[in-house]
């Protein structure tokens, strides 16, 4: 009775593990694409859990992978949330903060969004693959 009772606590154990983990290690496996730039030969994409980036406090994923869609380490990376003036309004960036993730070339990222409407993202990067800026307008809701 106890080695039956020992196999189940070790079998619930494993699976709660593993349940935990499963996300952790790829954090692409919940997320919708919400828009992709491509700049020499690397696809840089801004995924979220509903492919939807939301204002206030919006949370991303930033992927940059190779031609062949392998994860590339863009190594020094910044990402801005740009919205130029318009009208009595001035132009407001927005930086985001960007975390690695246990997958080279999976960021998380995170931006306090004021309002909603079109964003230019400004992403710079510089490192082993290469060095340069590329941007790409999103909808912000």
């Amino acid at each position: 009775m106890k080695k039956i009772t020992f196999g189940l606590i070790l079998l619930t154990i494993s699976l709660f593990i593993y349940g935990c983990s499963s996300n952790n290690n790829n954090p692409l496996a919940t997320g919708k694409a919400v828009k992709s730039a491509t700049f020499n030969n690397l696809t840089f994409t801004i995924i979220t859990t509903d492919g939807v980036i939301k204002r206030a406090d919006p949370e991303f994923t930033l992927s940059i992978t190779d031609s062949g869609g392998k994860p590339v380490d863009a190594g020094a990376l910044s990402l801005n949330f740009f919205m130029p003036a318009m009208g009595s309004m001035s132009a407001m960036n927005t930086p985001a903060t960007l975390t690695t993730t246990g997958t080279p070339g999976v960021y998380r990222g995170k931006a306090k969004i004021e309002m909603g409407g079109e964003w230019q993202l400004q992403i710079a990067f510089e490192g082993a693959a290469g060095k340069g800026k590329t941007t790409m307008s999103v909808t912000v809701q």
